[in-house]
């Protein structure tokens, strides 16, 4: 019946917590997210299984029933289909592959159930910079209580311009077209609630609400370390000795900064202003790590400049090894 074990899918037990069935999602989720695998059909494929994993577990109602379909499996394929009232009366018999019931299970192709949220991936077809009217513009705020009515869960890859810059995308999630507003100063794992864009409930007839959740590609030079940027830049030893002024890269454009004398090589410079927009307003700062790099091929006048220095040194870094003992 081409039976899928959803707990192996997300790498998880059979009595992991919803919680940690999150946690798995959403980490499987960016691994292999077809944005950021472009042309990659088994990526895509495996993202697929991943939602779909994650729609049924994630449900306490579908998780039940699926466990049970699980044992009704297993005792199946050794030659005993157990009987009805070992699941409470409910006949798995009736389906003739492990697909039509998860169809069944997830209101799928107008089966009945699947209440819970639905999990798609998004395809965008304009990219628009700023200006843009009024959807969702909430960040970490989570997922509200679900309600009578089903919401939806997205991911959606930026790049770091237009998460800093803020960016108007059209998406389309199953049938549906639709813009949405990212806001300036978006950062990975940045949620964005779009009210009345989720699923419609087959019984309330209410939509819930859309949840993107904000994924950012990887940058060459700039990354994020909590709610700052980080950077790291090569100085050289006699800048790193007598210090020196430096053009640095910000988000925003390039800025002098002094390198005072007698930095070490790991050390971090802070720019306080010229990190990522907050929230509420104003920017954070921008660390700069220093690595201290040497030439490879000095020149013969720097050879005999840093064995000057190597014969006349005024201090010994390494006399503290002198008194390391087991």
């Amino acid at each position: 019946m081409d039976f899928k074990d959803y707990y192996a899918i997300l790498g998880v037990s059979k009595t992991a917590s919803v919680e940690d069935i999150k946690k798995a999602y959403r980490k499987l989720a960016r691994q292999y997210h077809p944005d950021l695998n472009p042309g990659d059909k088994t990526a895509e494929e495996h993202f697929k299984e991943i939602n779909e994993a994650y729609e049924v577990l994630s449900d306490s109602k579908n998780r039940q029933k699926y466990d049970q379909f699980d044992r009704y499996w297993q005792r199946s394929a050794t030659g005993g289909a157990p009987p009805e009232t070992e699941f409470g009366g409910f006949d798995f018999s009736r389906y003739s592959s492990f697909d039509d019931f998860v169809n069944e299970l997830l209101g799928r192709f107008g089966g009945v159930g699947g209440t819970g949220r639905r999990v798609y991936t998004y395809s965008s077809t304009t990219d628009q910079p700023h200006g843009f009217g009024d959807f969702g513009d909430v960040f970490n705020r989570g997922v509200h209580s679900q309600g009578p009515a089903p919401d939806t869960e997205a991911a959606i890859v930026l790049t770091m311009v237009e998460a800093f810059q803020g960016v108007h995308k059209t998406l389309q999630l199953g049938k549906e077209t639709f813009k949405v507003r990212i806001p300036a100063g978006a950062k990975p794992g940045s949620r964005i609630r779009l009210k009345g864009k989720g699923q419609t409930s087959p019984f309330t007839h209410q939509r819930g609400d859309l949840y993107l959740t904000v994924n950012i590609a990887a940058h060459p030079f700039f990354h994020f370390a909590d709610n700052d940027l980080v950077c790291e830049i090569k100085i050289t030893p006699d800048e790193a000795v007598l210090g020196a002024q430096i053009q640095v890269p910000t988000p925003d454009g390039g800025v002098t900064m002094r390198i005072p004398p007698g930095v070490n090589s790991g050390q971090s410079l802070r720019l306080r202003g010229k990190g990522w927009p907050r929230p509420k307003g104003g920017r954070g700062d921008q660390l700069v790590k220093l690595k201290i790099v040497t030439p490879k091929h000095p020149s013969p006048l720097e050879r005999e400049c840093y064995e000057k220095i190597r014969n006349h040194r005024s201090f010994n870094p390494h006399a503290d090894l002198e008194r390391v003992r087991l």
